[in-house]
């Protein structure tokens, strides 16, 4: 598994979990902002830009980070943040191990499939692959994200990076993930955020997880759309993280 490393080696250990089709950079605020006070470690999802594995699963890629928290961290981190693909990621980390992380941060996970939208991802990248390295495309795609400007650069680049069969790959598993019933074994203290403008099936999804995770808490950002928590609001962000783990 390949990573970024931000941090103190002996300080409290931070994953964060960058969101489909983007990479490191999704958290690059956050890390300079905690650095300080945490060790921070973003790995590079499989498939995408920097990883050194091609995207086969959500369980597999959770499997492997997995594997890497129990050979090199000990077992169990402080906390673990995820953002849409890396929350579904995250949730099923705390499915095959709920003791992997004592806190837990969840933003705008999918966990209510969408037959529809999966059916179709195939035959609407096979069409549209070939403009994603076109910037006037990407620029367009990027402010329909709604992702600040000064990430644009990042954003092409990596995007230009991601091959069509990854790309094909974790979008058909990010719509048609589901919540495993072992998630209720979880002892992390988890919360959950999404966006108040965000799509019914984000909205309803953060219920179902709140409902699945006892204790958990949910959040409603108001005015907020998909992943703008995390990537346009960093210095919010970071003040969620010192207080989920009582470091304010």
């Amino acid at each position: 598994m390949k990573y970024r490393e931000f941090g103190r080696e002996n300080a409290e250990t931070l994953l964060l979990l960058h969101g489909g089709g983007l990479s490191w950079w999704n958290y690059r605020a956050e890390a300079a902002l905690l650095k300080e006070d945490y060790h921070i470690i973003v790995p590079f999802l499989d498939g995408h830009a920097g990883s050194d594995r091609q995207f086969t699963s959500i369980e597999e890629n959770a499997s492997g980070i997995v594997a890497f928290i129990r050979k090199h961290l000990g077992g169990e981190v402080c906390c673990i943040c995820g953002l849409s693909l890396g929350g579904q990621i995250l949730l099923e980390m705390l499915a095959q191990d709920g003791a992997v992380c004592r806190h837990a941060m969840i933003e705008s996970a999918m966990v209510i499939p969408s037959p529809l939208t999966h059916a179709l991802i195939a035959p609407a990248f096979g069409c549209s692959y070939p403009l994603i390295r076109q910037k006037w495309f990407a620029r367009m795609q990027f402010r329909q994200l709604k992702i600040r400007d000064d990430l644009f650069d990042a954003y092409y680049r990596d995007t230009c990076a991601v091959s069509r069969q990854d790309m094909i790959a974790f979008l058909k598993a990010n719509t048609s993930y589901q919540l495993k019933a072992a998630i209720r074994a979880c002892s992390a203290d988890v919360h959950i955020y999404y966006g108040e403008r965000e799509n019914r099936g984000i909205r309803r999804s953060a219920e179902r997880i709140h409902a699945a995770i006892p204790g958990s808490t949910l959040t409603a950002l108001k005015g907020l759309y998909h992943g703008a928590f995390s990537i346009n609001h960093p210095a919010a962000y970071c003040r969620a993280v010192r207080a989920v783990t009582g470091r304010l």
